[in-house]
Order: C-alpha cells, then sequence, then structure tokens
C-alpha cells in the first residue's frame, strides 16, 4: 500500500508498506522545489529512499498513543499493532505541524 505524504498540502513524497519494510521517498518536483524544506531534519532532503524494517519516527510521532489508540483501534477496527494502518486512517487531518497523509494510491 502506498500513501502521498503532504507537507502544506503539496506532495512531499510517498511512502509505502511493502509487507516487509517500510520505504519513503521525496517527489522529485518536491526536491527541485528551492523553497521546499525537508519534512523533518531526521529526513533530509534526497533523492535516495529511506527505507526500515519499522516505520520512520517521524512518521510514528503522528501517532496516538495508550488509551487513545486503544479507543480509535475499536471505533475505526484497526489493529492496534498495524502502523501503517493507523497512520492512513488517523494522520490526514489533525496533526501536529504541517505535515499530513494525502491520498492512498
Amino acid at each position: 500500500m502506498k500513501v502521498e505524504i503532504l507537507d502544506d498540502d503539496i506532495v512531499a513524497g510517498i511512502l509505502e508498506y511493502n509487507g516487509l519494510e517500510y520505504i519513503f521517498c521525496y517527489d522529485s518536483e518536491f526536491l527541485a522545489n528551492k523553497d521546499t524544506t525537508a519534512i523533518s531534519v531526521t529526513m533530509p532532503k534526497r533523492k535516495e529512499p529511506y527505507i526500515s524494517k519499522k516505520l520512520h519516527p517521524f512518521f510514528s510521532s503522528l501517532l496516538s498513543e495508550g488509551n487513545l489508540r486503544d479507543i480509535q483501534s475499536k471505533l475505526l477496527k484497526l489493529d492496534k499493532d498495524d502502523d501503517f494502518a493507523f497512520l492512513v486512517h488517523t494522520a490526514k487531518y489533525d496533526t501536529i505541524g504541517s505535515v499530513r497523509v494525502g491520498k492512498v494510491l
């Protein structure tokens, strides 16, 4: 599954989960735009993808924890251990900062 990652409503890149690893790749137009900055200091703008066995810490920071995660899991019928599903369903609208999830591709 793949989702757009938006920064101030501009497509910053694509985040993919293939069942084994998470892959984030910046969009080429976002990279070329001198007015855009990296989505995180831990993920500077670069052509090479960021690949990880676990959800990248920056994206994990957009997720709920504890009781709120339990409530969201029940209401949205999500596996509370499925970070990617949580990100897709909960980080579309109300996130801290300018980065959010866009459409599912």
